[in-house]
């Protein structure tokens, strides 16, 4: 499975069963908390890219792995795992195990801290903030990019036309409650304004700038990653790492003359 999915390999992964900020040479993911709204252009239906992002809030930022693990059509990592994958495989075993064991309690925090440490699928999504006349890319979780995806779906043979407003909410103040919904704008005279009619129509006939995609996350080689790992709090030797020391199988490697391969 590559690394990064864009376009229509992104949507078919949006669209298919499955799971659930990084520096940047030319563009970073555009400001989009709570209470944000942006009156967007959307340009096509395919100006999206899928990935696995690590990271813990407040603690360790979001990032890619350098050389990613392998998952399955489902997303699940069935080889070559990080060093986050390790982690959340560690709490995941006990949490099995207390499941067996009836310990519902044990499990439970079990699979919180699991959670921690697992790749999270996202998508990229590229839209024309009609307010500064430049592209931007929002980043969603697949729940969000499910809830937007349709609107555009549905209003695909008119995005010439339409303008949208792109809205994150939330409810309940709980992060897993967080919404974002893309509502089609029908009165352009009224709700837009001259200058975000004259950005509109700026893009007629173009296409999303996808290179703006390349090198928008931050991709963390193997060292990083069991640092982050430190700073999150977790105790590498649990998995067999060390800092400066590298993973058993590594020195396994070394020590055999063969490629040093990543987990």
């Amino acid at each position: 499975m590559s690394q990064f999915q864009k376009g229509a390999a992104a949507l078919s992964a949006l669209q298919s069963g499955g799971g659930e900020g990084g520096n940047l040479n030319k563009i970073d993911f555009a400001k989009f908390g709570v209470g944000t709204t942006y009156k967007v252009r959307v340009l096509g239906p395919e100006d999206l890219m899928q990935y696995y992002g690590y990271g813990i809030y407040k603690k360790v930022n979001t990032f890619v792995a350098k050389n990613p693990s392998t998952r399955n059509e489902k997303g699940f990592v069935e080889s070559d795992h990080t060093p986050w994958d390790l982690a959340e495989k560690y709490y995941r075993d006990l949490q099995f195990a207390a499941k067996d064991a009836e310990n519902e309690e044990e499990a439970k925090k079990y699979g919180t801290e699991a959670n921690k440490y697992s790749g999270k699928e996202r998508y990229a999504m590229g839209f024309v903030d009609l307010t500064s006349g430049k592209e931007i890319i929002v980043d969603l979780s697949r729940k969000q990019a499910r809830g937007v995806y349709p609107t555009i779906k549905k209003y695909e043979k008119k995005l010439g036309k339409l303008a949208f407003e792109l809205t994150k909410t939330n409810s309940t103040g709980d992060a897993k409650d967080t919404e974002v919904s893309l509502m089609p704008i029908i009165d352009f005279e009224e709700d837009l304004s001259e200058k975000e009619r004259a950005n509109f129509a700026k893009f007629d006939g173009k296409e999303f700038n996808a290179k703006l995609f390349d090198d928008l996350l931050f991709e963390a080689d193997e060292k990083t990653q069991i640092e982050n790992l430190v700073a999150a709090g977790f105790d590498i030797s649990l998995i067999g790492l060390s800092l400066g020391a590298g993973s058993d199988n590594e020195k396994s490697n070394e020590i055999s003359g063969e490629e040093t391969l990543p987990f």
